[in-house]
Protein backbone atom coordinates (compact mmCIF):
# COMPACT_ATOMS: atom_id res chain seq x y z
CA UNK A 1 0.00 0.00 0.00
CA UNK A 2 3.01 2.64 1.08
CA UNK A 3 4.86 1.44 -2.67
CA UNK A 4 1.95 2.63 -4.20
CA UNK A 5 0.66 5.63 -2.93
CA UNK A 6 4.37 7.12 -3.37
CA UNK A 7 3.97 7.76 -6.94
CA UNK A 8 0.53 9.50 -6.29
CA UNK A 9 2.25 11.60 -4.04
CA UNK A 10 5.35 12.56 -6.04
CA UNK A 11 2.61 13.33 -8.50
CA UNK A 12 1.45 15.64 -6.32
CA UNK A 13 4.06 17.30 -5.12
CA UNK A 14 5.83 18.24 -9.09
CA UNK A 15 1.98 19.61 -9.62
CA UNK A 16 2.49 22.13 -6.87
CA UNK A 17 6.04 22.86 -8.05
CA UNK A 18 4.97 25.72 -10.83
CA UNK A 19 2.74 27.06 -8.44
CA UNK A 20 4.56 28.02 -5.72
CA UNK A 21 7.96 28.82 -7.73
CA UNK A 22 6.56 31.16 -10.02
CA UNK A 23 6.36 34.62 -9.22
CA UNK A 24 3.99 37.52 -10.22
CA UNK A 25 5.47 40.73 -11.62
CA UNK A 26 5.52 42.99 -8.90
CA UNK A 27 7.20 40.14 -6.83
CA UNK A 28 10.31 39.84 -9.15
CA UNK A 29 10.22 43.46 -9.49
CA UNK A 30 10.71 43.57 -5.25
CA UNK A 31 13.12 41.12 -5.14
CA UNK A 32 14.97 42.55 -8.25
CA UNK A 33 15.12 45.96 -6.20
CA UNK A 34 15.84 44.31 -2.91
CA UNK A 35 18.37 41.56 -4.22
CA UNK A 36 20.48 43.26 -7.70
CA UNK A 37 22.41 46.05 -6.18
CA UNK A 38 24.39 45.73 -9.51
CA UNK A 39 24.46 44.74 -13.05
CA UNK A 40 25.64 43.94 -16.41
CA UNK A 41 24.66 42.42 -19.11
CA UNK A 42 24.39 42.69 -23.54
CA UNK A 43 21.32 44.26 -24.86
CA UNK A 44 19.66 44.69 -28.17
CA UNK A 45 17.38 47.51 -28.80
CA UNK A 46 14.81 48.28 -31.29
CA UNK A 47 12.70 51.33 -31.99
CA UNK A 48 9.30 51.96 -33.86
CA UNK A 49 8.51 54.90 -35.19
CA UNK A 50 4.77 55.14 -36.36
CA UNK A 51 3.83 57.17 -39.71
CA UNK A 52 3.56 60.65 -38.82
CA UNK A 53 3.40 63.56 -40.87
CA UNK A 54 3.34 61.44 -44.30
CA UNK A 55 6.91 60.08 -43.20
CA UNK A 56 6.60 56.47 -43.36
CA UNK A 57 7.15 54.35 -39.96
CA UNK A 58 10.70 53.60 -39.25
CA UNK A 59 12.38 50.47 -37.76
CA UNK A 60 15.83 51.40 -35.90
CA UNK A 61 18.11 48.43 -34.39
CA UNK A 62 21.19 48.59 -31.82
CA UNK A 63 23.09 46.79 -29.47
CA UNK A 64 26.03 47.16 -27.18
CA UNK A 65 26.62 46.60 -23.41
CA UNK A 66 25.01 48.38 -20.25
CA UNK A 67 25.73 48.03 -16.68
CA UNK A 68 24.22 49.75 -13.82
CA UNK A 69 25.22 50.06 -9.89
CA UNK A 70 22.75 51.20 -7.18
CA UNK A 71 22.03 54.46 -6.03
CA UNK A 72 22.11 56.39 -9.51
CA UNK A 73 24.92 55.24 -11.95
CA UNK A 74 24.47 52.77 -14.79
CA UNK A 75 26.09 52.91 -18.41
CA UNK A 76 25.04 52.63 -21.91
CA UNK A 77 27.43 51.95 -24.41
CA UNK A 78 25.82 51.55 -27.87
CA UNK A 79 28.33 49.21 -30.43
CA UNK A 80 26.06 49.01 -33.56
CA UNK A 81 25.09 50.61 -35.68
CA UNK A 82 26.76 53.60 -34.26
CA UNK A 83 28.59 54.08 -31.10
CA UNK A 84 27.59 56.23 -28.15
CA UNK A 85 27.69 55.99 -24.51
CA UNK A 86 25.07 57.28 -22.10
CA UNK A 87 26.68 57.47 -18.85
CA UNK A 88 24.65 58.49 -15.40
CA UNK A 89 27.31 58.93 -12.11
CA UNK A 90 24.62 59.96 -9.95
CA UNK A 91 24.73 63.73 -10.57
CA UNK A 92 25.57 64.56 -13.95
CA UNK A 93 23.77 62.90 -17.28
CA UNK A 94 26.13 62.51 -20.15
CA UNK A 95 25.65 61.51 -23.77
CA UNK A 96 28.79 60.79 -26.33
CA UNK A 97 28.03 60.70 -29.82
CA UNK A 98 31.64 59.68 -30.90
CA UNK A 99 31.39 60.09 -35.02
CA UNK A 100 30.46 63.95 -34.09
CA UNK A 101 32.58 63.97 -30.91
CA UNK A 102 30.15 65.66 -29.30
CA UNK A 103 29.30 65.75 -25.40
CA UNK A 104 26.02 67.12 -23.90
CA UNK A 105 25.55 67.05 -20.05
CA UNK A 106 22.32 67.47 -17.86
CA UNK A 107 21.32 67.33 -14.17
CA UNK A 108 20.63 63.80 -13.94
CA UNK A 109 17.78 63.80 -11.22
CA UNK A 110 15.82 66.22 -13.79
CA UNK A 111 16.89 64.18 -16.69
CA UNK A 112 15.79 60.81 -15.30
CA UNK A 113 13.04 61.32 -12.51
CA UNK A 114 10.29 59.42 -14.86
CA UNK A 115 12.80 56.93 -16.87
CA UNK A 116 12.84 53.76 -17.23
CA UNK A 117 16.88 54.54 -15.84
CA UNK A 118 14.84 55.41 -12.38
CA UNK A 119 13.78 51.67 -12.29
CA UNK A 120 16.95 49.83 -13.45
CA UNK A 121 19.40 52.24 -10.71
CA UNK A 122 18.13 54.68 -8.75
CA UNK A 123 15.50 53.12 -6.79
CA UNK A 124 15.67 50.26 -4.03
CA UNK A 125 12.48 50.02 -2.58
CA UNK A 126 9.36 49.59 -4.42
CA UNK A 127 8.03 52.25 -1.99
CA UNK A 128 10.35 54.58 -3.32
CA UNK A 129 9.48 53.96 -7.53
CA UNK A 130 5.64 54.21 -6.53
CA UNK A 131 6.19 57.75 -5.27
CA UNK A 132 6.93 58.80 -9.35
CA UNK A 133 5.02 55.73 -10.91
CA UNK A 134 1.96 53.77 -10.79
CA UNK A 135 2.53 50.44 -10.71
CA UNK A 136 0.68 46.97 -11.84
CA UNK A 137 0.76 43.59 -12.80
CA UNK A 138 0.75 42.61 -16.24
CA UNK A 139 0.34 39.06 -18.11
CA UNK A 140 2.81 36.75 -18.41
CA UNK A 141 4.00 36.66 -21.89
CA UNK A 142 7.17 35.19 -23.57
CA UNK A 143 8.17 33.05 -20.97
CA UNK A 144 8.47 36.42 -18.60
CA UNK A 145 6.57 38.03 -15.40
CA UNK A 146 5.63 42.09 -16.43
CA UNK A 147 5.14 44.30 -14.32
CA UNK A 148 3.48 48.11 -16.20
CA UNK A 149 4.63 51.53 -14.60
CA UNK A 150 2.73 54.28 -15.52
CA UNK A 151 4.24 57.87 -14.58
CA UNK A 152 2.13 59.79 -11.87
CA UNK A 153 2.70 62.87 -14.16
CA UNK A 154 1.71 63.14 -17.63
CA UNK A 155 3.97 65.96 -18.52
CA UNK A 156 6.95 64.17 -19.09
CA UNK A 157 7.67 62.24 -22.57
CA UNK A 158 6.80 59.00 -20.96
CA UNK A 159 3.76 57.06 -21.75
CA UNK A 160 4.45 54.10 -19.81
CA UNK A 161 6.83 51.10 -19.55
CA UNK A 162 6.55 47.18 -19.19
CA UNK A 163 9.21 45.78 -17.04
CA UNK A 164 10.06 41.63 -17.64
CA UNK A 165 11.73 39.41 -15.13
CA UNK A 166 13.20 35.80 -15.67
CA UNK A 167 14.23 34.10 -12.32
CA UNK A 168 14.00 37.92 -10.40
CA UNK A 169 16.41 39.14 -13.07
CA UNK A 170 16.00 41.69 -15.35
CA UNK A 171 14.88 40.34 -19.13
CA UNK A 172 13.10 42.76 -21.16
CA UNK A 173 11.61 46.75 -21.37
CA UNK A 174 9.27 47.72 -23.74
CA UNK A 175 9.56 51.83 -23.06
CA UNK A 176 5.96 53.85 -24.64
CA UNK A 177 6.58 57.83 -25.06
CA UNK A 178 4.20 60.28 -25.76
CA UNK A 179 5.28 60.49 -29.66
CA UNK A 180 4.05 57.27 -29.80
CA UNK A 181 7.57 55.92 -30.17
CA UNK A 182 7.83 52.16 -29.21
CA UNK A 183 11.29 50.92 -27.69
CA UNK A 184 12.04 47.29 -27.21
CA UNK A 185 15.21 46.39 -24.97
CA UNK A 186 16.36 42.76 -24.54
CA UNK A 187 19.08 42.09 -22.60
CA UNK A 188 21.45 38.94 -22.63
CA UNK A 189 23.84 37.33 -20.38
CA UNK A 190 23.08 39.27 -17.09
CA UNK A 191 25.65 39.01 -14.60
CA UNK A 192 24.17 39.96 -10.97
CA UNK A 193 25.69 41.72 -8.29
CA UNK A 194 29.03 41.89 -10.14
CA UNK A 195 31.80 44.14 -8.91
CA UNK A 196 31.98 47.01 -11.16
CA UNK A 197 35.12 49.39 -11.22
CA UNK A 198 34.40 53.07 -9.90
CA UNK A 199 36.12 54.78 -13.16
CA UNK A 200 32.73 52.69 -15.37
CA UNK A 201 30.34 55.36 -14.10
CA UNK A 202 32.80 58.31 -14.63
CA UNK A 203 33.25 60.30 -17.97
CA UNK A 204 35.42 63.09 -19.28
CA UNK A 205 34.48 63.98 -22.48
CA UNK A 206 37.92 63.73 -25.57
CA UNK A 207 39.97 66.29 -26.05
CA UNK A 208 38.78 68.33 -28.64
CA UNK A 209 35.04 67.41 -28.13
CA UNK A 210 32.73 69.44 -28.54
CA UNK A 211 30.80 70.24 -24.87
CA UNK A 212 26.85 71.05 -24.43
CA UNK A 213 26.05 71.79 -20.99
CA UNK A 214 22.14 71.57 -20.21
CA UNK A 215 21.35 75.36 -18.48
CA UNK A 216 19.20 73.82 -16.26
CA UNK A 217 22.30 71.72 -14.14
Amino acid sequence: MKNAARPLLLALALATLPTLALADGLQALEAFLRQVQSGQARFTQTVTAPERDGQPARVTRSSGDFAFERPGKFRFDYRKPFPQQIVGDGKTLWVYDEDLNQATSRNQQQALDETPAAILSSARTRAELEKTFQLQNAPEADGLQWVIATPKTSDGALRSVRIGFKDNTLAALDIEDNFVQHSALRFENFAVNPTIPPATFRFTPPKGADVIQDQQQ
